[in-house]
C-alpha cells in the first residue's frame, strides 16, 4: 500500500489538500493506496508547468511529436499485463476485460501517430488575381481531461494521444477510486523522455474539476460520466470560455426481432448487460423482445446469466467482477427494491449473493426483471450495474417509440436477420452509436464516440478525426506577394 502522487512538470508530488481518500480493491475490500487529494494549489502547479512546456512542445515538428506516441504504444504493449493487473485490482473487472480496455485505448494512440497527415489543412491559389487563401491548423494550449472508474487506461486515452500529436499540452485528473492505472500510464510516458510538463496527472475531487474549470489557461476540457455532472461541467467550463466535450449518461435498449437467431442474441446481449458489471456505458441496460421473441429469448438470457461464475476478477473462470463499491452496491439494490415495489418481476434476482472468498467484496449477481413499467425509477435512471429489464412489444415502430422517449442516446442495437428491419432502425434509432446484431457498439478509433441527447453536450466526440478537430483551432491566411508580374494585372 502507498500514497498516490501527482505529476507535476515531470515530477512527483504529494498532494497539499489535508483529505485523503482510501483505493480499495472492490473484490476483496483490501486498502490498495492512499490518495492525499490534489488541492488548489497542486492543481495551479500543473497548469503552470502545463503552460510553460506548450511553446516549445507546440513548436516541435508533429513527425517529431508522434515520435513519443511510438515509444507510448510499444511500452504499453510491452506492460500490457502489469496495466490490466492493476485495473482489475482498483475497478474489479476480469483481467481479460482489464486487457481488452487497453487494447482499445492503444489503438486510440495508433491512430494519434498519423496527425502529420490528420492535422493537414488546405489551400487554394488565386482566389482573386495574385491572392492565395489556405486554412492551418494549430494547437490550443493548455487542455485537461476528467476520466471516470469504469475505464481508467481507455478513456483517457480517448483524449490524450489525440491532445500532445495536435502540439497540446495535456492534464489528466482521473477518478480518485482508480488512480493506479492512470499513474502507470504517465510512468510509461516519462519513460518515452516525452518533454517535462506536457503530459501532467492530478488526483482530486471536486475541488480540482474546479480549479480546471475556471482556470484562464486551460482552453479545453473532455469529460466523461453521470449526466448531471457532464451538464455542470459543460456549463461551468463554457461559462469561463472554453472548449468543452462532455460525454454523460445512458440508458442503452436493445430491440430483438423475431427473426433473430435469438440463441446468438441471448449470449451477445448478456455479455453486454453483464460484462464489465454492467459499469459501462454502452451496456444494454434494456431489452425489447418483439412479437413471438419474447419467451425463448428470456429462457435463454436467464439460463446463461444465471450461470455466470461472479467473483475476483483475477481468479481463473471468473467471468463478472464486482460493482466499483459498497457505496454502488447499495445504490443498485435500492433501485432494484424499488422497480419491484413498482411493479417489476424479478426472474433472476442477484442482489446479496454468496461467493466463495467473497465477503468483503461489493458483489451482485446478473438481476433480469419484467413488467419494468415506463414510469418506473428503472425506466428513467442508468443504473450502471448488472441489471437487465425486459420489454415487450408488438412490433419494431413500438418498438423505435420507446426508444424514442428515453432522455438518452448513447447506443441502441438491433437482432434482426432482415436487411430492412436493420436499415429502419438505423435510419430510426435515435442514437449515436448504432449496432446491428451486435451487443456493444463501439466505435473504432478512427470514428467518433458518438452520443445524442442528454449522453452527449457538445459538437465534437472523442476519438479520430473529431479528436484532431476539438484540439485544434482553424486559422485561415489570405496572401498576396506583389511582384513585376502580378503588377501587370
Amino acid at each position: 500500500m502507498n500514497n498516490v502522487l501527482n505529476s507535476i512538470g515531470g515530477e512527483w508530488r504529494p498532494g497539499h489538500s489535508s483529505a485523503i481518500f482510501d483505493v480499495h480493491n472492490p473484490a476483496t475490500g483490501e486498502l490498495l493506496a492512499r490518495v492525499p487529494l490534489a488541492g488548489d494549489e497542486d492543481v495551479d502547479d500543473a497548469i503552470t508547468a502545463a503552460a510553460a512546456a506548450f511553446p516549445e512542445w507546440r513548436r516541435t515538428p508533429p513527425q517529431n511529436r508522434i515520435q513519443f506516441l511510438f515509444k507510448f504504444r510499444a511500452l504499453l504493449e510491452q506492460h500490457g499485463d502489469e496495466i490490466a493487473r492493476t485495473t482489475s485490482l482498483e475497478n474489479g473487472k476480469t483481467f481479460a476485460e482489464s486487457r481488452a480496455e487497453l487494447q482499445r485505448g492503444i489503438e486510440n494512440v495508433e491512430v494519434a501517430c498519423g496527425i502529420p497527415s490528420m492535422m493537414q489543412g488546405y489551400n487554394l491559389e488565386d482566389v482573386a488575381s495574385g491572392l492565395d487563401e489556405m486554412m492551418i491548423r494549430q494547437p490550443l494550449g493548455v487542455t485537461a481531461a476528467i476520466t471516470p472508474f469504469n475505464f481508467p487506461t481507455m478513456i483517457p486515452l480517448w483524449f490524450l494521444p489525440y491532445a500532445i500529436a495536435c502540439g497540446n499540452t495535456f492534464i489528466l485528473k482521473p477518478s480518485e477510486r482508480v488512480p493506479l492505472s492512470a499513474r502507470l500510464l504517465v510512468e510509461l510516458l516519462h519513460q518515452t523522455g516525452l518533454p517535462r510538463g506536457v503530459v501532467n496527472l492530478v488526483v482530486g475531487g471536486k475541488a480540482a474539476v474546479d480549479v480546471l474549470l475556471r482556470h484562464p489557461k486551460v482552453r479545453a476540457i473532455s469529460f466523461v460520466g453521470s449526466t448531471p455532472v457532464a451538464r455542470y461541467i459543460y456549463t461551468e467550463g463554457a461559462a469561463h470560455g472554453k472548449r468543452v466535450q462532455c460525454q454523460g449518461g445512458a440508458k442503452n435498449y436493445v430491440v430483438i426481432m423475431p427473426d433473430a437467431d435469438l440463441d446468438m442474441a441471448a449470449k451477445i446481449v448478456s455479455d453486454s448487460a453483464f460484462g464489465c458489471a454492467g459499469q459501462r456505458c454502452l451496456a444494454v441496460s434494456s431489452a425489447i423482445t418483439v412479437g413471438d421473441s419474447s419467451r425463448r429469448f428470456t429462457e435463454a438470457i436467464v439460463d446463461i446469466a444465471s450461470t455466470l461464475k461472479v467473483g475476483n476478477g483475477l481468479q481463473d473462470g471468473v467471468q463478472m467482477g464486482p460493482v466499483i463499491s459498497d457505496t454502488s452496491k447499495t445504490r443498485i439494490e435500492g433501485l432494484i427494491g424499488e422497480g419491484l415495489q413498482q411493479g417489476a418481476k424479478a426472474i433472476l434476482d442477484g442482489r446479496n449473493p454468496t461467493i466463495a472468498g467473497g465477503d468483503r467484496g461489493s458483489f451482485l449477481k446478473p438481476t433480469i426483471l419484467t413488467g419494468v413499467g415506463p414510469d418506473s425509477e428503472l425506466t428513467r435512471t442508468e443504473i450502471f450495474g448488472p441489471v437487465l429489464a425486459l420489454q415487450q412489444s408488438g412490433d419494431l415502430d413500438e418498438a423505435l417509440a420507446v426508444l424514442s422517449s428515453s432522455a438518452y442516446g448513447n447506443q441502441a442495437s438491433i437482432f434482426t436477420s432482415s436487411g430492412a428491419n436493420a436499415r429502419k432502425f438505423r435510419y430510426e434509432a435515435p442514437a449515436g452509436n448504432i449496432g446491428v446484431n451486435i451487443g456493444v457498439a463501439a466505435p473504432m478509433a478512427y470514428f467518433p464516440f458518438s452520443g445524442w441527447k442528454d449522453s452527449f453536450l457538445g459538437v465534437l466526440h472523442g476519438q479520430g478525426s473529431d479528436g484532431v478537430e476539438f484540439y485544434t483551432e482553424k486559422k485561415v491566411v489570405v496572401e498576396r506577394w506583389p511582384n513585376e508580374w502580378s503588377r501587370k494585372f
